[in-house]
């Protein structure tokens, strides 16, 4: 065999076995890795949310987790959101939910610890989901927004624990509106 002719089918080969490689890589990334598009810019205000009456004034720390079931963000902040309900579990913080209006569905069971919570004034005014609301220990709200920024919801990047932890040494915190990139799906219908 020619020294021409060795080239080139070590080239073909060469070629081939890039050709095999792209495809099983695209197979992969269609069959294991979503496409990540829920990533967005988001403004969030606090000037509309009101506890019911019944959980207005002095009491623990109030925790609102809002959540859409039909939205795939919620999948990367459940754990975060089981890691937060382990780790102020005894203290003074009462942990709610308010889901999507209109949604169906229901926290996995590792968050059923979490109360619904129903008239919560302005809810229907926040601009995506996940996102978490906190009321310090006088009724005021203290924090809107998402947990974390970025694709991936984790105690490492989140704004929550030293919001909480805050709060619950008697700081005073005042967050309630804020511009955060994170994974979010549409609040409003």
């Amino acid at each position: 065999m020619s020294t021409r002719r060795k080239y080139l089918v070590a080239a073909l080969i060469a070629l081939l076995w890039a050709g095999a490689m792209l495809a099983a890589f695209q197979w992969f990334e269609a069959r294991y890795l979503r496409t990540f598009e829920g990533e967005r810019a988001e403004l969030f205000s606090g000037d509309m949310l009101m506890l019911p009456s019944e959980l207005q004034g002095s009491g623990p720390v109030r925790f609102v987790h809002f959540w859409d079931p039909g939205c795939p963000c919620n999948v990367g902040n459940q754990r975060h959101l089981e890691e937060l309900l382990a780790r102020f579990r005894g203290q003074p913080v009462a942990f709610y939910e308010v889901r999507k209006p209109g949604s169906k569905g229901r926290l996995p069971e590792p968050l059923a610890a979490l109360k619904p919570l129903e008239g919560l004034a302005g809810a229907e005014q926040l601009p995506a989901s996940p996102a978490v609301g906190i009321w310090d220990t006088s009724g005021e709200l203290v924090y809107i927004g998402p947990y974390s920024e970025g694709a991936v919801c984790s105690s490492d990047n989140s704004f929550v624990e030293p919001i909480l932890e805050a709060v619950l040494a008697g700081r005073t915190v005042r967050a309630t509106h804020s511009l955060a990139v994170a994974c979010f799906c549409d609040w409003q219908q």
